[in-house]
């Protein structure tokens, strides 16, 4: 199995998490974000949204996290991906994720990190409504934590890497958590109770470390073509 990622992606630590979690062999080909990487033809064959992660297993390829995880739990079947009514749960919840928790926290990461790595002007607007959304669905999570140790269940399941992955960014976007008691909670235990998630979190934030002080030495009119060819 060849997973393609960059280490600082978000979406590249779900899927990395849930393969060291099940100890599965796998090799990591970098697609270098801060380089345009994903933007090459030969990365675009493999996903035509130039974007991390892909997986190449044999004749299997996909991109997009979440249908990876499946593909993986299915392979390695385990906790994560439970059966009956749990099976069901857990699937809604990564859709919601999808839906509804992670927009607001993207939007977050562009106008905080990107948009600052490149010298350029937060858009106040599209934070505020980024904020918004974010107070909107944590709120909803935070209510279903308030009685529960993960999200279904009492261990991790997809779902919870799923909805844990925007706090990778917590210290870039600022996003309003201090508020949502419970959720602080559960993503602690998460990171108590599964290793994996530990170590890949560690990873992304020496891959953002990085990509922050290397744009750091870049002149800023250097830094706005690369966003601009990157973009392209």
């Amino acid at each position: 199995m060849i997973i393609y990622g960059d280490y600082g992606s978000s979406s590249t630590r779900r899927v990395l998490t849930v393969l060291r979690h099940l100890k599965v062999e796998f090799e990591l080909r970098v697609v270098n974000l801060s380089a345009g990487e994903q933007k090459k033809p030969e990365y675009l064959t493999l996903n035509p949204n130039g974007a991390v992660p892909a997986m190449v297993d044999g004749s299997m390829i996909l991109f997009e996290a979440s249908a990876i995880m499946l593909y993986i739990a299915a392979q390695y079947p385990s906790s994560l991906l439970p059966d009956g009514r749990a099976y069901f749960d857990t699937i809604k919840w990564m859709f919601w994720a999808a839906e509804h928790f992670r927009r607001g926290h993207t939007d977050l990461i562009e106008e905080r990190f990107i948009k600052r790595a490149h010298q350029l002007e937060e858009d106040d607007r599209i934070s505020a409504h980024a904020e918004a959304s974010i107070h909107r669905y944590a709120a909803v999570l935070n209510e279903h934590l308030s009685n529960r140790r993960f999200v279904v269940g009492d261990s991790p399941t997809l779902a919870d890497i799923d909805l844990a992955a925007p706090l990778s960014h917590l210290r870039r976007t600022r996003a309003p958590y201090d508020k949502y008691p419970h959720v602080a909670s559960w993503h602690n235990r998460l990171l108590s109770e599964m290793p994996a998630w530990r170590e890949t979190g560690e990873l992304l934030e020496q891959r953002l470390s990085e990509m922050e002080a290397r744009h750091s030495k870049v002149p800023a009119g250097e830094r706005r073509v690369e966003l601009a060819r990157q973009a392209g």
